[in-house]
Parts: C-alpha cells; structure tokens; sequence
C-alpha cells in the first residue's frame, strides 16, 4: 500500500518527453471539449451567453490546449526525470489546473455577458470547477498508477536478476581509442574496464573501473561514444543519457519509473528508461 505523504517522495515517470507536447495538447482539447459538452459538469445560466454553448465549450478547451503548450514546454526543458516523484507529479497537475483556471478567468468577457465577470468570485468559481475536473487524475489515477509500474518493474527485475548474477564474465578485451570533439581529449580504454558513460550537457561523464572508481570529463557527446562502442556487444543506452557496460551489473532493481542498475563502485543506481526496457532485455540477455 503506497502511505501518505512518504508516496510522495516515490520515483515516478515523467511522461511529458515521451509524448509530443502538441499531441499531448490535442488530447486535452478533445478531453475537454467532450466532457464539457456532453455532461455539462457544472451549472449553465443560458440568459449570460455570448455565442451557443458548443462554442462556448470549445473556447474553454482550447484555452486549456494553449496552456498545456505553454506550461508542458517549459517544463520539458527544466525536468530531470530521474528525480521526478509521485508528489512533484501531483504538484505540477495541481499548477496547470490554477493555471488553467486563471486564464479561464480571464477570457470570461469573450464569453459571458455579465457585469461581475472581473470579481474574485468568478476567479475562485473558475479555478475550482477547473480542480473539480482534474482532480481525478491527480489524486486517484496517479498512485494507481505508481502501485501498477512499480508491481510490474519489479517483477521484471526479479526475473533479470538470475542474468545479472553471471553477467559480470567480460571477455578479453583489447583498449580501444576514442577520438572526442576535442584531440586533447582523445583517451584509450580497456572496454571491460569503461563502466558507463553519463550526458552532461555537451560534456560526457566516463566511469573507468580501478582501484578506485576515477571519472573523466570528455567534451563529446553520447551519440559519438556510442557510435565507436557500437561493435561492442555488452554497451547498451538504457537512458537518454546514460550508455552502460551490462557485463559489469551486479543487480537490477525496479521502481515505478523503469529499472535501475547496480554497478560495483558507483554510489548511485543507473535508469533503464520505460521506453527502454524491451531493448534492454533483449540485449542483456546475450551477452
């Protein structure tokens, strides 16, 4: 059972990447406009209407749309996904809701014919039948839906822990030169001793296994370190930013954003993102 408000503080997946915000933006009008139109939720005074209530309802959903482009947009360049929770989840759908309703407030002369139109009544009467519409969502289907990826990932990663307990056989292995963006930071490498590379901006984090685990900082990017890896049959991206060695896992454990991977000296868990996992599987289970 998820308690409150530990749950809030659970890993979970920040969807909003993975779907185009302008998709993502079409299926809010369209929610919006069916659920406004066929059931009118909420109290109609025809009398007040500027245009039929079809417009009326469509000018509320597109209004929804355009925040949704606005407010999704923006976060889509802020959000570490890693990071994302249950509770951050919630608080971003609660700030779209104000959001939204503010600016329902605000097109209200456009579609009602009433003096008060401007008074805090009609702020608060928007924002909270604005809440009363996405609060389902919010507060039922999101810890759902955490109990639902959470039971799933970590079948799966009961399932990939058997794998991971003999992975660690890396063949013998010859260092290999990869060439960066800058020749002075052109290095050779053991592959079995590269344990995973991290995308930090136009920089790369390497994790070279020793003694002591070192880490270098190599101006490139993901995309070329994998391109000279790609013959390499153990190197797998499991994240947007992260490409590691599966032969040196030690254990694969699952929470609601996906998989995470163990791996002997590094003090924190690596991502295999959802949308990764079938690859990840697949990969993991060949070498």
């Amino acid at each position: 059972m998820v308690t409150w408000p530990t749950s809030f503080r659970n890993p979970y997946p920040y969807y909003y990447k993975e779907i185009p915000v302008g998709y993502l933006a079409l299926i809010i009008f369209l929610m919006s406009l069916g659920f406004n139109y066929l059931f009118e939720p909420f109290e109609v005074y025809r009398p007040e209407h500027r245009m039929g209530y079809f417009w009326i309802s469509m000018f509320h959903s597109f209004n929804a749309m355009v925040v949704a482009i606005v407010w999704f947009g923006i976060l889509n360049r802020r959000v570490k996904e890693e990071q994302w929770t249950t509770g951050k989840e919630m608080l971003l759908i609660a700030g779209y809701l104000v959001v939204v309703g503010i600016s329902q407030f605000l097109i209200r002369d456009f579609i009602y014919d009433n003096p008060l139109n401007w008074t805090m009544r009609y702020l608060y009467e928007e924002i909270r039948n604005t809440f009363l519409v996405g609060i389902l969502f919010a507060f039922i289907l999101i810890p759902l839906n955490f109990l639902r990826l959470q039971r799933n990932h970590r079948s799966q990663a009961d399932l990939l822990n058997p794998r991971a307990a003999g992975a660690q056989t890396t063949p013998v292995s010859r260092p290999i030169f990869i060439s960066t963006r800058q020749k002075s930071d052109d290095f050779t490498v053991d592959p079995k001793d590269l344990l995973l590379a991290k995308a930090e901006g136009n920089y790369l984090e390497i994790y070279i296994a020793g003694p002591k685990t070192e880490k270098h900082i190599k101006r490139m990017t993901l995309k070329d370190l994998e391109t000279q890896l790609q013959h390499l049959p153990n190197f797998c991206k499991t994240h947007r930013s992260y490409l590691v060695n599966l032969a040196v896992v030690e254990q694969v454990k699952g929470n609601a954003q996906g998989l995470q991977l163990v791996i002997p000296g590094l003090d924190f868990t690596v991502p295999v993102s959802r949308t990764m996992i079938q690859t990840f599987e697949r990969q993991f289970s060949t070498i």
